[in-house]
């Protein structure tokens, strides 16, 4: 077997033809890592089992991306290919997170690498499954440096999502020696890192966990911090290492929209109740609690049980609001898209008068509580 060099869209060889000097693209110079060794040595060990039993036969190999990194998937299958004799399917659906995996493609492969998640279960699904948490290269200790002018707290937390967690420590060091003390809590199962926080979980950010005094979470985006914000009760700041810059979070824009929808589902008499089928979003006895409470206040509710969810498949339910047990960010970022408001299972409860507007968190899919 060949061992590449890693992976980076056209960085080998010649820079008009990469394969002119090398038939393989060159994955190192990529922001994150791709893990291509390891990758390839699980191939060659399953194409060993294989042989011994006597079948000869390539196996078949799987990959599944998230939306940002499925621009390498050509390469990496080329690479594959080329390199061990494998079979290469791409999974072309639209991938959320580690709780939507590709079952109909593992159940046609020998192995099926999912790439920039972390494994949340571990249920029979996931053993055909290999993780490639595809860690960030990119260095954080610019934008930290920014945020030390944000934080004149004490205690700070640290918060981040999985590309970064290995950052974390050098990250600690770099505040303790700035007079910090600094905490690192672990959450709760669906994230095997201290400091890690998903889409959809934020138990790491809990004051059980570790009480602080404000919390800095690194990585791009707001949607992950205004989790941290709302669950913590907490200041955030940011710091972007892709920009190596650091802001304090403001996301009274993000609770006016939100207010907004929750406003305009106040008179709707029908509710549609999204159910996920996929693995690690289904919670059809939320949804059955939220039906019963609906049911409770006068309200009518259907349950409404599919794969993927999006604003066209909603356009034939003539209901007044939807209520989203889904991925919690189906509500969030595709909000204006719906033809009527999309809840959060909390929203809905403020709809229904059992919960304060004050007490708007986040949706989380904690442990347990996927069922």
């Amino acid at each position: 077997m060949k061992t590449p060099i890693c992976l980076s869209p056209c960085s080998g060889g010649n820079a008009e033809d990469p394969s002119a000097d090398d038939p393989y693209i060159d994955f190192t110079k990529a922001s994150y890592d791709f893990e291509v060794t390891q990758i390839l040595d699980k191939i060659e060990q399953i194409q060993t089992q294989k042989n011994q039993t006597g079948d000869f036969s390539p196996i078949l190999v799987g990959l599944q991306f998230p939306e940002g990194l499925k621009k390498h998937a050509v390469e990496l299958s080329f690479l594959i290919e080329n390199i061990t004799g494998a079979s290469v399917l791409i999974s072309a659906d639209p991938c959320f997170g580690a709780c939507d995996l590709d079952a109909a493609l593992i159940s046609k492969t020998d192995v099926m690498f999912h790439f920039g998640h972390a494994q949340l279960e571990h249920t029979d699904l996931e053993k055909k499954v290999c993780f490639i948490e595809t860690r960030s290269k990119v260095d954080v200790n610019p934008a930290i440096l920014s945020a030390l002018a944000l934080l004149p707290e004490k205690k700070i937390g640290l918060v981040t999502t999985v590309q970064h967690v290995h950052q974390l420590e050098n990250v600690k060091s770099i505040l303790e020696d700035a007079g910090k003390t600094v905490v690192i809590a672990r959450g709760d199962s669906r994230t095997p890192y201290p400091g890690q926080v998903l889409g959809c979980n934020f138990s790491a950010a809990r004051p059980s966990k570790g009480d602080c005094d404000v919390y800095l979470f690194i990585g791009s985006g707001r949607f992950h911090p205004i989790g941290v914000a709302l669950s913590s009760k907490k200041r955030v700041v940011c710091a972007d290492p892709f920009f190596s810059e650091a802001f304090e979070l403001d996301f009274r824009k993000f609770l006016m929209q939100r207010s907004a929808v929750i406003g305009n589902s106040m008179d709707a008499e029908t509710f549609g109740i999204i159910v996920s089928t996929k693995n690690g979003q289904c919670r059809e006895k939320l949804a059955q609690r939220l039906k019963e409470k609906a049911n409770a206040h006068g309200k009518q509710a259907v349950i409404l049980r599919m794969d993927l969810v999006t604003p066209d498949q909603m356009l034939n339910f003539p209901v007044g609001a939807f209520v989203n047990t889904a991925c919690p960010r189906l509500a969030i970022d595709d909000s204006g898209r719906y033809p009527v408001p999309v809840l959060t299972p909390q929203e809905f409860e403020i709809v229904l008068g059992e919960r304060d507007w004050e007490d708007l968190i986040l949706d989380e899919i904690l442990e347990g509580e996927r069922e």
